[in-house]
């Protein structure tokens, strides 16, 4: 593109004929002749270095479907400037011929026909932006209940997870009440690894619930504060330190950027979204750990391309890297970060940076997603038979050996299968009290030997727990959740015969 002379009369020309043929606006032919447009823009993204970025922080939106997470993270992408005034009066236009109007802010991350006609998200959503303090990656999680693979997907490259929560009447009943997403989402987002959860409790500015004079109503929040209190702490998460509520109106955009206005809502004096998101304390970043990449996403752009959370480790350009468990040499050509002016090169990508890589030597059908990326001398050794704890959630019936279903690891989905019931745990003194049991149902804790249909690249939970806690699900539903004692392999095996023989 650069090698393009501007002067051209041939040029001149063809930008004059396409002019008149209404191909081309004014501003898009100067833009054209001074070297500039999108184009070329993205085929040189400047070079920054690693140490010099911001602190990282990646946010996954969770919740109901139409509790408003595509709005909200849209209307964050305005305030920080990440979408113009400009793109924001087109959605507005789109919106409005749709007599869709309050779904501006979400088509800056439903960028889909299909999800703009219907207003539901089907695929992790991605945007990046920047504030004082830290540079941010916001992954818009769909809600819908036959899209959770790419939900848990999002969830497991995130630090800090949004719980969005409609307040409006029957609304947030319905995604609470048994089979709803509130509940599983918030699950799933503790099994994925994410430590802080923030609970926006939106639409506090909707009719249903306003009091007189357009002021939100305490009495609601409250009340639906009172209702996910008791949940949130049997599903894990500590109440006092890992969960903070927040009234928040993602449409008006009040308590997003700037705190509420106290006219409106006189009972909250806390922080802001954005404000809060700010002081929080970065999680733990594993340096000195070997390398450990899971791809989330692949794509052909001139090359092949892989994304995901850099989970452990640092990864240079041009490094010779092996991709597992297919043991094929890959070099990094470039790694890129989503930046606040678009996309910017990395030398060197660090721990929890959410990165985009091209690889050299191998194709995009050759990988698929949950594959890892590891050092020669510290390789993640594949494995297909593990034992790990499972607790059951959610089962109709009862689950005898031999049962399957899908498994969720990481980036990884496989089909696994229940090769023996190992033993049930006691609840209160966490061992085993009945060993070798026939079957196990909900509510059970279970030590299961799993079979894997392919190997996958695992660790054991206390060795390095994003990689050793996964979820399993089945027609739909999440049935239970667990994490990786031991990995099994064939050595283990003969061991073992050996020592049943003795």
């Amino acid at each position: 593109e650069d090698d393009v002379d501007k002067d051209d009369p041939a040029l001149k020309a063809e930008l004059e004929k396409m002019k008149k043929e209404g191909l081309l606006e004014d501003d898009e032919i100067a833009e054209i002749e001074s070297g500039g447009g999108g184009g070329a823009k993205k085929e040189a993204p400047k070079k920054i270095d690693a140490k010099t970025l911001k602190k990282h922080l990646n946010i996954v939106f969770v919740g109901h479907v139409d509790a408003g997470k595509s709005t909200i993270s849209g209307h964050i992408m305005y305030l920080s400037g990440q979408v113009d005034e400009r793109t924001m009066e087109k959605y507005e236009r789109e919106a409005k011929a749709k007599h869709r109007e309050s779904w501006k802010f979400a088509w800056c991350m439903d960028t889909t026909d299909e999800e703009r006609a219907k207003g539901k998200t089907q695929e992790c959503g991605r945007g990046g932006f920047e504030t004082e303090a830290k540079n941010y990656t916001i992954l818009d999680a769909p809600g819908h209940k036959n899209f959770v693979p790419h939900m848990i997907g999002g969830a497991s490259q995130a630090d800090v997870a949004v719980l969005v929560i409609s307040v409006r009447k029957g609304e947030f009943e319905a995604g609470f009440d048994r089979g709803g997403q509130s509940r599983e989402h918030a699950v799933l987002a503790k099994t994925a690894g994410v430590k802080t959860l923030i609970v926006g409790i939106n639409k506090m500015d909707d009719p249903s619930v306003c009091l007189d004079g357009g002021k939100w109503d305490e009495e609601r929040y409250n009340e639906v504060k009172g209702i996910l209190e008791p949940f949130l702490k049997q599903t894990g998460f500590n109440i006092k330190t890992d969960v903070h509520f927040m009234p928040v109106s993602g449409f008006t955009g009040a308590n997003l950027k700037t705190r509420v206005d106290p006219a409106i809502c006189p009972w909250y004096g806390g922080p802001s979204l954005l404000e809060f998101l700010d002081e929080l304390q970065p999680q733990q970043r594993f340096f000195d750990m070997p390398l450990r990449f899971p791809v989330a996403d692949k794509y052909k752009d001139m090359g092949t391309c892989v994304m995901g959370k850099l989970e452990a480790g640092t990864i240079r350009q041009g490094e010779q890297l092996f991709i597992l468990p297919n043991k094929t040499p890959v070099q990094i050509e470039t790694i890129f970060i989503d930046h606040k002016d678009g996309q910017a090169e990395l030398d060197e990508a660090l721990p929890g940076d959410n990165i985009k890589m091209k690889l050299k030597g191998i194709e995009e059908e050759q990988i698929r997603l949950g594959f890892v990326l590891c050092r020669k001398d510290s390789m993640c050794r594949p494995c297909r038979w593990f034992d790990a704890t499972v607790q059951i959630l959610d089962y109709p019936t009862i689950i005898c050996a031999g049962y399957s279903c899908v498994l969720h690891i990481h980036s990884a989905i496989e089909e696994c299968t229940f090769y023996k019931l190992k033993g049930i745990m006691d609840k209160k003194t966490r061992t085993i009290k009945d060993k070798n049991p026939k079957f196990c149902k909900q509510g059970d804790s279970v030590v299961v030997r799993f079979k894997m249909s392919r190997s996958v690249c695992v660790e054991k939970y206390k060795d390095f727990s994003q990689m050793g806690r996964f979820m399993l699900r089945d027609q739909g539903n999440t049935i239970g959740v667990g994490i990786i004692n031991e990995l099994l392999y064939p050595e283990d095996k003969v061991k073992e015969a050996k020592e049943g023989g003795n």
